[in-house]
C-alpha cells in the first residue's frame, strides 16, 4: 500500500491567509469598517474564528495587513518593486511616474472601496487612525521624503527646502481630491500637479 504524503502545512496556511485577506477586504468594502467582524471574516473565509486569533490580534490588524498585501500585489502585476520610489536622475519624470500609478491604484475597485472605509473610520477611531498612518501612509511618505532629499544632493531642487512639506504639494490635492471627490483624478491631474510643485505658479 503507497503511502500518502502528509498534506503541506505552510500551504494550506497561505490558503487560508489569502482567503482571509480576500474576505476581510470584501466585508469591509460591502458593510463598511465597524460592522465588519471577525466571525464575519471567518465565516467568508471558510476558516474558524480561531485561526484569525492565532496571526492576528484584531480584525484592524487584518485588514491592514490585507491592504499593505494588495498593495503589494498590484505593484508586481505592474512589473514594479512594492513600496520603491524610481530614482532615474529626473525628478519630474520619477514623481509622475509613481503618481499615476497612484491613481491607477486608486481608481482600482479592489483597492478604492476598502482604502474609503479604512480612511473613513481612521478618522473617528484615533487607535485605527493612528495604525493606518504608521503602518500605510507615513513608510510610503518616507519614500517620497528620501527621493526629494536625493534630488537635493543632485541640486535639483532647493538645499533648504524641508522634504516633509514638499511632498505635500502634490500628495496632499490627489489624496484630498479623491477622498473628497471634488473632481476627476487622472495621470493628467498628477502630472500637472508636479509641474506646479516643480515650478510654481510664477511667470517662467
Amino acid at each position: 500500500m503507497v503511502k500518502k504524503p502528509a498534506p503541506d502545512a505552510a500551504r494550506r496556511s497561505e490558503k487560508s491567509r489569502r482567503a482571509i485577506y480576500a474576505a476581510a477586504l470584501a466585508l469591509v468594502a460591502e458593510s463598511g469598517y465597524r460592522r465588519t467582524t471577525v466571525e464575519g471574516i471567518a465565516a467568508r473565509a471558510g476558516v474558524g474564528k480561531q485561526t484569525i486569533y492565532r496571526w492576528w490580534s484584531s480584525k484592524a490588524d487584518v485588514l491592514l495587513e490585507a491592504f499593505l498585501d494588495l498593495g503589494e500585489q498590484a505593484a508586481r502585476a505592474a512589473g514594479q518593486q512594492p513600496y520603491t520610489l524610481p530614482d532615474t536622475g529626473d525628478l519630474a519624470a520619477d514623481l509622475k511616474t509613481v503618481l499615476r500609478a497612484t491613481v491607477d491604484e486608486l481608481l482600482d475597485p479592489r483597492f478604492e472601496a476598502p482604502a474609503r472605509a479604512l480612511a473613513a473610520e481612521g478618522l473617528v477611531d484615533e487607535q485605527l487612525g493612528r495604525e493606518f498612518v504608521d503602518q500605510l501612509l507615513r513608510p510610503q511618505l518616507q519614500l517620497y521624503v528620501d527621493r526629494l532629499r536625493s534630488a537635493q544632493e543632485a541640486g535639483a531642487v532647493r538645499p533648504d527646502l524641508d522634504p516633509r512639506i514638499a511632498l505635500e504639494l502634490f500628495v496632499s490635492p490627489l489624496a484630498q481630491r479623491w477622498l473628497q471627490r471634488t473632481g476627476p483624478i487622472s495621470h493628467a491631474y498628477t502630472d500637472t500637479l508636479v509641474d506646479y510643485a516643480l515650478h510654481g505658479l510664477a511667470p517662467r
